[in-house]
């Protein structure tokens, strides 16, 4: 099966490139040589190599500074994955893009099904819904896996910025009313990888299987925290002697509005491939253990 992974650079991206090699040959260019924001450059790319698969992990995830440069967040999030979709159709291939639980305004009292009506509250958001709703259209192959809260060992995500600013200051203040599941992309990478193995068959891509599955997944950990019950478990965890002081969403004032509720349903991928990810507190036990055993550096830079 020949796939071709974008963003390998990326979070999920890296964790993708170690997960999809058994299941075929993978293409994986490097982040300097594709501009996403010049269209063209996507196309040839994906017309030179002819995948059976694409699986796109590349995106604009600065989710405060989309507020100011909606320009590109659009470009790399709504307007190339729009082309992927185009050439997978042409090329009758199976596209996984990822999206995010920010396509919604979280005034949902219960989790989000993918029937529930998106209504995103910033520009990253908006730009991700672009995105999904530009691949579904296409008509193609397509798996959207919508997930939330996305961290690891790699990269700008809230574990890594907790971590660091534990070492800088003996208190942090966290947001307490916001509430999601965080998801190791390990786990996203890891589900990714069974379901591209269960379609396929003979080391090639089933393409009746693929089609009768395609469509809108939610893929996230079980159970739930706030933002501020994920740090205070990653300074447990993790050992660190750093006090977490709770706040309000309208004390942390922030360019971009976050979703209250980021709950994702999951049933409809447990449904239909076998996939339910452990509850969230287990992913980050893992993650630190990996973090810790690789002696991992916490980059300086704020996530």
């Amino acid at each position: 099966m020949r796939i071709l992974l974008l963003g390998q650079t990326g979070q999920v991206g890296w964790e993708l490139s170690r997960v999809l090699g058994p299941l075929g040959s993978v293409m994986a260019p490097p982040r300097d040589s594709l501009n996403l924001e010049k269209v063209d450059t996507v196309r040839s790319l994906i017309r030179d190599f002819r995948p059976e698969v694409i699986v796109n992990a590349a995106a604009y995830t600065a989710v405060d500074q989309a507020e100011s440069d909606e320009k590109l967040a659009m470009a790399i999030n709504a307007r190339a994955p729009a082309v992927m979709a185009a050439e997978a159709l042409r090329l009758d291939c199976l596209l996984v893009h990822y999206s995010t639980d920010y396509v919604f305004d979280g005034t949902k009292t219960g989790a989000y099904l993918e029937t529930d009506p998106p209504r995103p509250l910033s520009v990253y958001g908006r730009s991700k819904l672009a995105g999904e709703q530009a691949v579904i259209a296409a008509g193609g192959m397509h798996l959207v896996l919508r997930t939330s809260w996305v961290y690891g060992t790699r990269g700008k995500n809230f574990l890594l910025t907790m971590l660091r600013l534990a070492r800088e200051r003996g208190e942090v203040q966290v947001v307490d009313d916001q509430f999601g599941a965080p998801t190791w992309c390990r786990w996203l990478a890891e589900a990714t990888g069974q379901i591209l193995a269960q379609l396929s068959h003979q080391g090639q891509l089933d393409t009746a299987r693929a089609r009768s599955l395609s469509g809108l997944y939610h893929l996230s950990a079980g159970e739930r925290t706030s933002w501020c019950g994920f740090a205070r478990e990653i300074f447990a965890l993790a050992g660190v002697p750093c006090t977490v002081k709770a706040i309000t969403t309208e004390e942390y004032p922030m360019p971009a509005r976050r979703p209250s509720n980021s709950l994702l349903d999951n049933r409809k991928i447990s449904r239909c491939f076998g996939i339910q990810l452990p509850e969230w507190k287990r992913g980050l036990v893992l993650c630190l253990e990996d973090l810790i055993s690789k002696r991992v550096p916490i980059p300086p830079q704020v996530a």
